[in-house]
């Protein structure tokens, strides 16, 4: 038999939970370097358009989400949102032998309608359409305890548990106050994996940017604290004013429409 006819389509999924799955188009499930990959019926991947230009790649996979990999659940809750995907092809007879890398890059926009979903791989080249340089603002354009930033966040993170869940407010075992603009991220629980930016704290507990998408009551999460990225808060809380990204004192557009004297 001719090895043009035993090859298929395999796709490697990284989330970043650090949960990796892996489907195949063949009727059935294919062993690559230790990872099973699951026989998806349904899964599709769309032609992939490459030339000697700089633009990304097409590519869109589809499928039914009727699978157990891929629940309706999980992409609702952004599970796949940015996740690293490999899409390559293999002998299904002798999996060992080669494979034929076709496309990388992260899951981008996904799609879900009757029964099934859409998702679009953004390659490499998607960073080419990125801003060269920043555009000025009078907030700070870092994140606090990046490289951009360096304040030390040794100290800054706590494990908490949920009390309490009232759609996006949380009653922790912890004093949530000072982590306002933070960030929560689920370590256990049906939300496990799973972050939200915290809009607001106090002594009982934090209020996220919008509820989670399962109940939480009872699970262990990590709260981070966060930056409202005005120089007043870098100056009097982080004493980082050196890092500051921005130009608080830069004059607006609006300078040009103010008359002499005005």
């Amino acid at each position: 038999m001719s090895v043009v006819t035993t090859l298929c389509w395999c796709w490697r999924i990284e989330r970043r939970d650090g949960v990796t799955i892996g489907l195949t188009a063949h009727d059935r499930d294919v062993v690559v370097d230790g990872l099973t990959y699951r026989a998806a019926p349904g899964m599709t991947p769309s032609a992939i358009v490459r030339d000697d230009t700089l633009d990304a790649p097409a590519l869109e996979i589809g499928g039914a989400l009727s699978h157990a990999a891929i629940g309706a659940g999980d992409l609702l809750a952004g599970r796949f949102d940015g996740a690293r995907i490999m899409v390559f092809a293999v002998d299904w007879a002798d999996p060992a032998a080669a494979v034929v890398p076709l496309a990388e890059g992260r899951i981008g926009t996904i799609e879900t309608a009757r029964g099934g979903f859409t998702a679009e791989l953004l390659g490499g080249e998607a960073r080419l359409d990125a801003p060269v340089v920043e555009a000025t603002s009078p907030g700070c354009r870092a994140t606090l305890g990046d490289r951009r930033c360096r304040v030390a966040m040794a100290g800054r993170r706590r494990m908490a548990r949920v009390v309490v869940q009232d759609d996006a407010r949380l009653v922790l075992d912890i004093d949530g106050s000072g982590y306002a603009q933070g960030r929560l991220r689920w370590i256990g629980g049906a939300n496990s994996g799973l972050g939200e930016a915290i809009v607001g704290g106090d002594a009982a507990g934090v209020t996220l940017m919008q509820p989670p998408r399962f109940d939480g009551t009872g699970a262990m999460v990590e709260v981070t604290q966060g930056c409202d990225r005005t120089l007043a808060t870098c100056r009097d809380r982080f004493d980082n004013v050196p890092n500051f990204r921005g130009e608080p004192y830069l004059p607006g557009i609006d300078l040009l429409t103010r008359y002499p004297g005005g």
